[in-house]
């Protein structure tokens, strides 16, 4: 039945370049402060080495310096302080998968002494990361941009779609939101004021069938030469088959209209859900066929090791990170950095 959603080789796209950056919040019915703030050296959708460095500063305690303290001091690796070591890892919400997976191969390494733990679990991070691909997003000039969001209600989705049409708008581009959620209360509404703040057009017909305004959104798209389409989607768990045959409708709709348009099946997390974000993701992914993942709400979060259990589990890059509630708080993740920053 969803045949469509199986794995193809993905088009060759160009990658949006670095201009600037934006972040999302928690989903309610009332925007935060949207005034864009003055570009940061690094590029505007960037994050400076130091503002990631306190933005994920739980994260990195708990992921790492609480493991090297525990670690780094004893003479030889043995099993209780290896199994000490992968528990520090799991409860830093690393996931028992990639936990087992770095401890077991750190097991093989007869020559590795406890105060060389840091540099080993740094090049373990990088190389999880590196496998899972470019964390930039696809992009193709002069064509119509298509994203397709997804994620459970609450994780952030439609701020980050407003966020988003802003990022692309300073850019320049041209950007249409299909107000795909049409189930949740408000939900169109709250879109259509996000909308109207980052200043994009937006596609809405409240109770109607998910799949029709998405057709809208395409036909207007190419008849008024939009740039970008940004869909907003439903995510109740609750009832995962009436998700998938949603979803899969929407799917079907771009596959019919716009098939070469889509660039980005993006999965929007909760930073603070831990490892109930791996089980959305696996959701997700017999769903859609998932091109990356925005992680929201990642300042102040001790549970940001996610990203790397994500990449290690689905084989998916973290593309976008929320660190606040401005609309240019929404940033391009940095795989190199998260790293450095975890470590400094």
């Amino acid at each position: 039945m969803f045949d469509f959603f199986k794995k193809k080789e993905a088009p060759k796209t160009e990658q949006l370049p670095d201009t600037g950056n934006v972040q999302t919040s928690v989903e309610n019915h009332t925007a935060p402060d949207m005034q864009p703030s003055q570009p940061e050296k690094k590029g505007f959708f960037s994050l400076t080495f130091e503002s990631l460095k306190k933005t994920i500063e739980n994260t990195s305690q708990s992921l790492v310096g609480n493991i090297i303290k525990h670690v780094e001091n004893e003479e030889e690796f043995d099993e209780f302080i290896l199994d000490d070591m992968e528990e520090l890892l799991i409860k830093a919400d690393l996931g028992v998968n990639t936990a087992s997976s770095i401890v077991d191969k750190l097991r093989q390494q007869n020559n590795m002494k406890p105060s060389q733990v840091k540099e080993y679990l740094q090049n373990e991070f990088s190389s999880i990361l590196n496998a899972a691909g470019s964390t930039t997003l696809n992009y193709k000039e002069n064509e119509l941009n298509l994203y397709f969001i997804v994620g459970v209600n609450g994780a952030g989705k439609t701020t980050l779609i407003g966020k988003l049409a802003h990022r692309f708008k300073q850019q320049g581009k041209k950007v249409l939101v299909a107000a795909g959620d049409t189930f949740r209360a408000a939900a169109e509404e709250q879109l259509d004021i996000w909308s109207k703040r980052a200043g994009a057009d937006i596609v809405r017909n409240d109770g109607a069938d998910p799949a029709s305004v998405v057709f809208d959104a395409i036909k207007k798209a190419k008849n008024e030469n939009y740039d970008i389409i940004l869909i907003d989607t439903a995510g109740r768990l609750q009832n995962k088959f009436n998700l998938m045959q949603e979803l899969s409708k929407i799917k079907n709709v771009i596959d019919k209209n716009a098939p070469d348009s889509l660039r980005e099946s993006m999965l929007v997390l909760d930073a603070n859900t831990g490892q109930n974000g791996l089980s959305q993701a696996k959701v997700f992914t017999e769903c859609v066929n998932l091109t990356s993942v925005a992680l929201t709400k990642l300042d102040g979060s001790a549970k940001g090791g996610i990203i790397i259990s994500i990449a290690k589990d689905m084989n998916l890059p973290v593309k976008l990170i929320g660190v606040g509630e401005k609309m240019e708080d929404l940033k391009d993740f940095n795989a190199v950095d998260f790293v450095k920053a975890l470590f400094g």
